[in-house]
């Protein structure tokens, strides 16, 4: 069980950092100083982004479980 929350938790993590490097910024903040500040925004997200979104959190999820259960398992173990 322990093997299988640990690849989960790997797989989720790489997913999760490839997620979020597609998302579009929407803020200033770090994104502006590499110049993604001088894109305009088109008509709010489309459905894509959205589903983006929902993917996103999912895995955020997975991952949540993934870590919550890995430790349980070594507090058990």
């Amino acid at each position: 069980m322990n093997l299988i929350l640990q690849i989960g938790l790997i797989l989720t993590s790489v997913l999760l950092v490839l997620l979020v490097l597609l998302h579009r910024a929407k803020g200033g903040g770090l994104s502006s100083l590499f110049g993604g500040g001088m894109q305009s925004s088109l008509s709010g997200s489309s459905v894509a982004e959205k589903n983006l979104d929902r993917i996103t959190i999912v895995v955020i999820a997975v991952w949540v479980i993934c870590i919550i259960g890995t430790g349980l398992l070594i507090k058990i173990g």
